[in-house]
């Protein structure tokens, strides 16, 4: 006899996800939707939150709320386990762009270097013509 399980999707741990990935703290989530820090981690371990509570944290992370409800934990381990390595995307373009701030202080020193040595040659001028 074959047995099927079908998993249910958690809404606290999408919750977790989604408050993960928009990189807030619980903290900072807890005090925008007016509960405790303590609450929201109990929202975090429920498998399913009553539509007010749902509703509230929606809103304050900017998601629908099917985001939280119907995202599904197997398609979500396959794009992300799929896209994460050596900068992939499933989709789009991205530029790997390098800001070196190095580069930036030596063109200001280079620059002060050349203000100074104009400086000299000006002062050499004018004791020159004393």
């Amino acid at each position: 006899m074959e047995t099927t399980f079908t998993r249910r999707n958690s809404h606290g741990a999408n919750l977790k996800r989604w408050r993960e990935w928009r990189g807030i703290k619980q903290e900072v989530l807890a005090d925008k939707i007016g509960v405790s820090q303590a609450t929201l981690s109990g929202y975090e371990k429920k498998d399913e939150l009553e539509p007010e509570v749902l509703e509230k944290i929606t809103k304050a992370l900017d998601i629908p709320i099917e985001a939280i409800t119907e995202l599904n934990e197997g398609a979500l381990i396959n794009i992300y386990s799929g896209t994460w390595q050596d900068n992939a995307t499933a989709a789009g373009s991205i530029q790997n762009q390098t800001f070196n701030p190095i580069d930036k202080i030596v063109e200001l020193y280079e620059r002060l270097l050349k203000a100074e040595q104009e400086k000299v040659a000006m002062l050499h001028e004018i004791i020159k013509d004393k």
